[in-house]
């Protein structure tokens, strides 16, 4: 039996949830791909709480090709960013790439990444040349990466493609930060020195169906924009402050009008208006506020980010083990 190399050059992360019907096509595409680098690597698979057969599948897999595979598994649902974060604290490769379980990414485009990270940058995204999502996803993906990357200043042109490669000194930077909530890709690319982009092929799901609703990625711009930037809550700030204006002259224009012209009641819809309008703008940002106090709250309570319940692995190296533990 082969031993799993103690220092791969590359490491394949790959967060899955209930990806049971799609993982047979995955390891049929994604063990050839890298066996066709011929580069030492290692495969860290993440079941994220799978309430399907995704665990036995990977089991069985882990059997078939332990000295490249690993498997970490949740004892619950933490979410994809959650797993791929204890994808990189498990990592040994000084090449870490993120992958969904699904095949919308071909495996057979990591090359692409392989070879940019050889250029001598730290951190390659990826843009999907052809979309195969659904119209409403595109447009929303493209108008909040507009939006965020307005107030974020973060340049990432396909936010939602996890297809990513990083280098180790990003990888290490991202493993000492605590956050509770963040988006994974913005906060590499925070950390990264020379970070670039390429083009890569883009399919339909294998199977199964995706686990991002609407209100999942409205949640998620929300996490990443309160996460990395300040802007909205000054923007509410001088907002507040030009109503606050606007009131005052408005008060002082209709006593003047009162005096005027006397008591009138033609305008009563009027201010019915202007008043729902700022109740509107208020409770908006009173939620904006509380966003921020929750992430706050979330973070001082100092909880686990994710537990592990077991692994599946051969020995490695002291250092991966103890980094390998419950966050």
């Amino acid at each position: 039996m082969k031993r799993m190399p103690l220092k791969p050059e590359l490491s394949i992360i790959i967060p899955v949830y209930n990806e049971e019907a799609g993982l047979a096509t995955l390891f049929a595409r994604l063990y050839p791909a890298l066996d066709a680098l011929a580069i030492p690597y290692e495969i860290v698979f993440v079941n994220d709480g799978s309430r399907d057969r995704s665990v036995a599948v990977l089991a069985e897999q882990y059997e078939q090709r332990p000295d490249v595979t690993r498997v970490i598994i949740f004892n619950g649902n933490y979410g994809q960013h959650m797993a791929i974060l204890a994808g990189f604290e498990a990592a040994l490769g000084e090449i870490i790439v993120t992958l969904d379980a699904d095949l919308q990414n071909p495996p057979e485009e990591i090359h692409k990444l392989v070879a940019k990270m050889r250029e001598g940058f730290d951190y390659v995204g990826s843009v999907r040349r052809k979309r195969r999502d659904a119209a409403w996803r595109t447009l929303a993906s493209k108008a909040m990466n507009r939006v965020r990357e307005r107030i974020t200043n973060i340049s990432i042109s396909d936010q939602g493609n996890m297809l990513r490669a990083y280098g180790r000194n990003v990888i290490d930077l991202v493993n000492r930060c605590g956050e509770v909530n963040t988006f994974v890709p913005a906060l590499a690319y925070k950390f990264a020195r020379h970070p670039t982009e390429v083009e890569v092929e883009h399919e339909e799901r294998a199977a199964g169906e995706s686990k991002y609703s609407l209100y999942s990625l409205i949640r998620l711009n929300f996490d990443l924009v309160t996460g990395f930037s300040l802007v909205p809550l000054q923007l509410m700030s001088m907002l507040g402050m030009i109503m606050s204006l606007a009131s005052a002259a408005l008060v002082v224009f209709l006593l003047l009008r009162r005096f005027i012209l006397g008591a009138e009641a033609e305008g009563v819809f009027t201010l019915f208006a202007i008043m729902f309008f700022f109740m509107g703008v208020i409770l908006f940002g009173l939620g904006l506020l509380g966003e921020y106090v929750g992430r706050i709250l979330q973070q001082v309570r100092a909880r686990p980010r994710y537990v592990v319940e077991t692994i599946l692995q051969q020995a490695v190296p002291d250092s991966a083990a103890q980094r390998m533990v419950e966050r």
